[in-house]
């Protein structure tokens, strides 16, 4: 159970009392938030028993729990739709009803309505309320010593470079996934599993999508071809001299790799080719 009442965050607490508006829960320091009737399930609230909320603040600044969760916490990262927009900010859609504020100060653009932006979930220590801001560079940490090569990380797609795309890594650190080493289509906002190929000395990170070393990469290829076959029913009417930009819309690697697996599971007898393309067996 929680210490006591953290905003932004998900906190366990436990039911104290019920109200005409709702439960109240407390923390370990006796400090209480209200539960709104709309998120009361009453089978699973009695009294004494612990739950799980997220906590924010209403539109007077009080703490308020609900058992929705936002699409970031406070010191995540998120791709958020703009909603309104007035002269003292804007306010984006993060998954609960009270919108997330982005004040005039904290955007690095001018913002439009129905555009979509990466921002970072931040906290106003002094007045206790939660913000967006779109300058994400103070917040991105160089300090990557306790990552290790080949170490998987989640990743948030934040731009589109003649590179390849820029990301922010674990909420924490920027990396690069370079255009040559990508075999799917990426947009910005898309969450990602990817591996660590190289920590730089300026502390940013290369990544790869694919774990690696040859059989690594090999075994995952591999993995994700009988994958595709098992979405498709058993059978994809491509084979090794089709199209490399229809293979890799299909299996999001390239004609190489998709050549070199497709001869490793027929060896192995878990595919063949039939009919102009390959059957699972």
């Amino acid at each position: 159970m929680n210490q006591t009442l953290a905003i932004g965050e998900v906190n366990t607490l436990r039911v104290e009392r019920d109200t005409d508006f709702g439960l109240y829960l407390r923390a370990e320091n006796f400090e209480e938030v209200l539960l709104p009737n709309i998120y009361v399930m009453e089978d699973e609230m009695p009294l004494g028993a612990e739950v799980q909320v997220f906590l924010y603040t209403d539109s007077e600044d009080r703490p308020v729990a609900t058992t929705k969760f936002p699409y970031a916490k406070l010191g995540e990262f998120g791709y958020f739709t703009v909603v309104d927009y007035q002269r003292f900010g804007a306010f984006v859609n993060w998954g609960l009803p009270k919108d997330l504020f982005v004040p005039l100060s904290q955007q690095k653009c001018h913002f439009h309505i129905g555009s979509k932006y990466v921002l970072r979930v931040c906290l106003d220590k002094e007045t206790g309320r939660l913000y967006g801001t779109h300058k994400i560079g103070k917040w991105l940490s160089k300090e990557t010593e306790y990552l290790e090569l080949n170490q998987k990380v989640n990743i948030l797609v934040l731009s589109k470079t003649p590179l390849g795309h820029k990301v922010i890594v674990e909420n924490q650190h920027e990396g690069m996934l370079f255009e040559n080493e990508i075999f799917e289509t990426l947009k910005v906002g898309d969450r990602k599993i990817a591996y660590v190929k190289k920590i730089r000395k300026d502390g940013k990170l290369d990544l790869s999508l694919q774990p690696i070393g040859k059989k690594q990469n090999a075994d995952t290829f591999e993995e994700k071809v009988l994958e595709v076959l098992e979405e498709k029913e058993g059978f994809v009417a491509l084979n090794s001299k089709s199209d490399a930009e229809e293979i890799m819309k299909v299996f999001s690697m390239s004609k190489k790799n998709f050549k070199r697996s497709v001869t490793a599971l027929i060896a192995s007898k878990q595919l063949q080719f039939s009919e102009g393309g390959i059957k699972a067996l």
